[in-house]
């Protein structure tokens, strides 16, 4: 029951903050969304800050498919392929491009968030990492000179692309899906 009504809390604090921003949101509107009782979210969280580190908690979780698509056997352009694929997908969520914008904002300002949040994305980068560095050896893509530059290029990309679909800058299209994932593949490909 406490990890579901944790959960309950979690919940509403992303809509809240999806809704009116992390800034503009308090306690009392998330305790107020989840239909519970101030002292009840406090009996679960010590404030907003706190729900904030669970949810950055979470991620970590939603980004163990991704880690698993670049560390799976096989060849590994089209595991770099898959994994761009499935990456933009999710980071082109509305509600997760969303999150992420309220996120950084708040990690820039708050450096135990900018922590955990960095942590996350280092467990996602030196998965990419990995797998350059294992394509570059194998032959199977174009050896990278530095591959931690070359894997944060590859992220920016793809979020980026996300964010700019989300905003409504790029339209949202399997063209312009198929052309990012494109570039990244000859990018790397062998020569």
């Amino acid at each position: 029951m406490a990890e579901s009504r944790k959960q309950l809390i979690v919940e509403a604090a992303c809509a809240c903050f999806l809704r009116k921003g992390y800034h503009q949101t308090g306690v009392r509107d998330i305790a107020a969304e989840a239909g519970i009782s101030l002292g009840n979210l406090y009996n679960h969280f010590s404030g907003k800050e706190a729900v904030l580190a669970e949810i950055a908690a979470l991620e970590a979780g939603d980004l163990a498919p991704f880690i698993a698509h670049l560390q799976a056997e096989g060849d590994p352009a089209a595991a770099l392929t898959r994994f761009a694929g499935a990456y933009l997908d999710f980071a082109g969520r509305p509600e997760n491009a969303l999150m992420t914008l309220e996120l950084v904002a708040e990690a820039v300002r708050n450096p135990a968030i900018a922590a955990t949040f960095a942590g996350n994305r280092q467990g996602l980068l030196a998965a990419l990492v990995g797998l350059l560095e294992q394509g570059g050896d194998s032959g199977r893509l174009r050896r990278c000179a530095f591959p931690a530059e070359t894997a944060n290029v590859i992220l920016d990309l793809v979020e980026g692309q996300a964010l700019r679909a989300v905003l409504g800058e790029v339209a949202q299209t399997a063209p312009a899906r198929a052309e990012l994932l494109d570039f990244i593949a000859h990018a790397l490909q062998v020569a």
